[in-house]
């Protein structure tokens, strides 16, 4: 027999920790989930828990308050109101979908205006009206992710989050199984790899002669905003090593007040330099102008 193939009757518990009473599988049908293992993931939870702040904070004004993806998204309610708040999309479609039939009509609205801002094929999707209904996580995950990248592409996604899959297909010999790795948000060691060189990089290896010229301009700029604090940099590397003026800049630039408690402003130790570095990488990763990884070391 196929090794790909696994019989339901000479192996059930195989499958037990995956399917559930409702998990009735249909000839030729599909099912994919995530393993039991990577349910547990850290880096899984994480996401979750960045998605439901996202989507609480996106929402806060309208009073909508997500506990759970997988619960709360499924109807098309919460999904409507996050559309029309990023995007200001106006769906025809109720807001209040109560039965299942208004409900997989109206995602089907919401999902289908969605593949068309992220112009997206119906190959490409990873997620369909009939999965984010039955409230699978995997799909309502890549959904989500999609949305934010498309309409806050500065948002600080955890990266390299990736679970263990088991794909279930019913079939006449019994039900074939395959396993698979999957990336939900990006690798960045991928991105890294392909993008090594940035601007400065660049700068560095074709034109040297223009480095002085950038070093002037980023000196004035930074002098232009840390100077109102009676500050002067003169050399950037020495100067801001500490983080102590990076966190004064940053404070400038987004127009607030770092209690100085919360730093050390003449720091004398490297521990306490790397506090200051590892705030002011936190502070712009909170905002979005942080996202690809930074030693503070």
């Amino acid at each position: 027999m196929d090794p790909d193939f696994l019989n339901t009757f000479t192996q059930p518990s195989t499958l037990d920790q995956f399917l559930t009473e409702d998990d009735v599988i249909a000839k030729g049908e599909k099912k994919k989930l995530i393993k039991l293992a990577s349910s547990n993931n850290p880096k899984l939870e994480e996401l979750k828990l960045f998605l439901t702040e996202w989507i609480n904070r996106t929402l806060k004004e309208e009073q909508i308050v997500v506990k759970s993806l997988e619960e709360d998204l499924y109807d098309g309610l919460v999904l409507h109101h996050l559309l029309e708040n990023l995007g200001s999309l106006k769906l025809d479609v109720d807001k209040i979908a109560l039965t299942e039939k208004k409900q997989q009509q109206k995602l089907s609205v919401i999902l289908e205006a969605v593949a068309k801002c992220l112009q997206l094929e119906e190959s490409q999707l990873k997620w369909s009206v009939e999965s984010i209904l039955s409230k699978d996580l995997l799909s309502t995950l890549h959904l989500l992710v999609a949305i934010a990248k498309h309409f806050e592409p500065h948002l600080a996604l955890p990266p390299n989050v990736q679970v263990e899959t088991i794909t279930i297909e019913t079939t006449s010999r019994g039900l074939k199984t395959s396993n698979a790795v999957e990336y939900i948000t990006e690798n960045k060691e991928n991105i890294e790899a392909q993008s090594k060189d940035d601007a400065f990089d660049e700068l560095f290896s074709c034109a040297p002669d223009k480095l002085d010229v950038v070093q002037k301009a980023v000196l004035q700029f930074v002098n232009q905003h840390v100077g109102k604090l009676g500050l002067n940099v003169k050399d950037l590397k020495s100067q801001f090593s500490d983080g102590a003026i990076l966190l004064l800049l940053i404070g400038q630039l987004e127009g607030y007040f770092l209690h100085l408690r919360n730093f050390f402003l003449t720091p004398a130790s490297t521990m306490e330099m790397l506090h200051n570095v590892n705030l002011a990488l936190e502070l712009l990763a909170e905002e979005g102008l942080l996202n690809f990884p930074v030693s503070s070391e």
